[in-house]
């Protein structure tokens, strides 16, 4: 494959955390630092759209930074699936910001620079690993985006914050360092390369014990994918404010574990060493389906609203390793289709929920009872977003999850095709009752109901951009679509 040398990849890493510098001068100015946030994330946004053309076209865009130790450079390549990921992040950071201008300046919550600085160099680093061209550069990004997140998820300095912070940064650092960074170095020995290459880097004849020793560290060791039993960090992180829990913990940070995972997949192992040795995609599909059911049936029990949208979170990552694990062309365009197609979804699920909050004080589903009517709007978004995530029309996540459940059936694995369609309805089973005791069930709290009112535009407003997102991406599926498959045809022709 072509790779065209640019330094636009460099720039368009580079925007958000230059904004971030200019938000820590412009601090004293709420409207100049907000400015400056929409005016990096339409720049930044511009400048991915300008590569799409070349990246559609089959070609990648590259360019090494400095090589840093021997045949390993800090260099970006942008392919499909890196772009993909890249625009939805941004996409989003759009309407998150909106969110949380009407969320944190209303309730006057404290250090709102230091806020948006840190949501801007997590950007940065979210589109960093994107587009990186080796295992070092994404490990680099990797161990930024955990850093940066941590003062969002300790943002309100309580003693919840606290802790659910503690815990964060001890299963990111402590997997990412004690697994993934072993993993790379011996990658490095064997190999003497880092890159990602698309027949994976590995010679032929390589030890199998070897390579599955290897291939568990990996997915253990990128802990941001949430695979069980290493995913007790994300419920944890719900502690956050509901903007950060929308972006970085619908998109931006879990999307970078599972995006992680599928470059070492792909780059490293190959695809068809997934398929020549059964024994490593069994272990990558076994943990992956266990996760997702597992995460599933915990998620029917959770009460806080939070919870239930983290544990569902972890569930929805795994149809995307599963997914990959499947080795089919099919499976592998319909696990990169459901990137956004979850984003979409699981975001204005976690705004909904930052919104209700705001509207009424609930925190738990049992305290919405009967308050549906009171913000129609909410709830309304909160209802097509729970049709993406479960895999409904006419929302993205049904084209997602038909190109999954087409792509276990193509791979022979009809046991995946089962979990897949349980999981769906596991998913209906814990997102529409939500949705039917929010209008129809005697309310919980006669006070709550009597002081609860629609959330002003600012928080509502941004709820419906991405809720006409999850319709809009099941009607121009086509155009998503064609970055997967370019990805997936990389890879394989069945």
């Amino acid at each position: 494959m072509e790779t065209v040398s640019s330094t636009l990849p460099v720039w368009i890493v580079a925007t958000s955390s230059i904004a971030a510098l200019l938000l820590a001068l412009l601090g004293r100015w709420p409207n100049l630092r907000e400015a400056c946030i929409f005016g990096a994330a339409v720049i930044k946004l511009g400048l991915l759209l300008s590569l799409a053309p070349t990246v559609l076209d089959g070609k990648r865009v590259g360019f090494e930074v400095i090589e840093l130790i021997p045949n390993v450079s800090l260099a970006f390549r942008v392919d499909a699936l890196g772009l993909m990921f890249a625009l939805v992040s941004v996409s989003l950071w759009i309407p998150t910001t909106i969110f949380s201008m009407g969320f944190l300046r209303p309730l006057k919550r404290h250090a709102q620079t230091r806020f948006y600085f840190f949501f801007a160099i997590a950007i940065s680093s979210a589109v960093g690993v994107a587009f990186s061209a080796n295992l070092l550069t994404l490990f680099i990004f990797y161990e930024i985006l955990s850093l940066s997140t941590y003062p969002l998820v300790t943002h309100h300095q309580d003693d919840d914050a606290i802790k659910g912070g503690r815990k964060y940064l001890t299963y990111l650092l402590g997997t990412s360092v004690a697994l993934a960074l072993p993993a790379m170095i011996i990658v490095y020995q064997q190999t003497g390369s880092l890159d990602f290459t698309n027949g994976g880097v590995f010679a032929e004849g390589t030890s199998s014990t070897m390579l599955t020793v290897l291939l568990v560290m990996f997915l253990f060791g990128f802990a941001k994918a949430g695979l069980m039993p290493l995913h007790a960090w994300l419920p944890g992180a719900m502690v956050a404010p509901a903007p950060v829990s929308a972006l970085l913990h619908a998109v931006a940070v879990v999307k970078v574990g599972v995006f992680s995972i599928i470059r070492v997949l792909t780059g490293v192992f190959g695809v068809e060493r997934l398929v020549d040795m059964p024994s490593l995609s069994t272990i990558v599909c076994v943990l992956a389906a266990f996760t997702l059911i597992v995460a599933s049936l915990i998620a029917l029990t959770q009460d806080n609203i939070k919870s239930r949208l983290a544990y569902s979170t972890i569930g929805q990552l795994s149809y995307i390793i599963l997914g990959v694990g499947l080795a089919t062309k099919a499976g592998i365009a319909g696990a990169a289709l459901h990137i956004p197609m979850h984003a979409f979804g699981k975001i204005t699920l976690f705004l909904c929920a930052g919104a209700i909050y705001q509207a009424c004080g609930a925190k738990c589903i049992s305290e919405i009872h009967g308050l549906g009517h009171k913000f129609p709007l909410t709830m309304t978004a909160f209802f097509i977003g729970s049709l993406c995530v479960i895999g409904l029309p006419p929302t993205g996540g049904f084209i997602s999850k038909w190109y999954l459940l087409t792509g276990s059936l193509s791979s022979g694995q009809q046991w995946a095709f089962a979990v897949f369609l349980s999981s769906s309805l596991l998913n209906a089973a814990y997102f529409l009752p939500v949705i039917y005791k929010a209008f129809f069930a005697k309310p919980s709290d006669p006070a709550r109901l009597a002081k609860a009112k629609e959330p002003p535009p600012m928080t509502v407003v941004p709820l419906f951009i991405t809720s006409a997102g999850c319709l809009l991406l099941f009607f121009f599926s086509s155009e998503l679509f064609r970055f997967a498959d370019t990805f997936a045809e990389l890879f394989v022709s069945r």
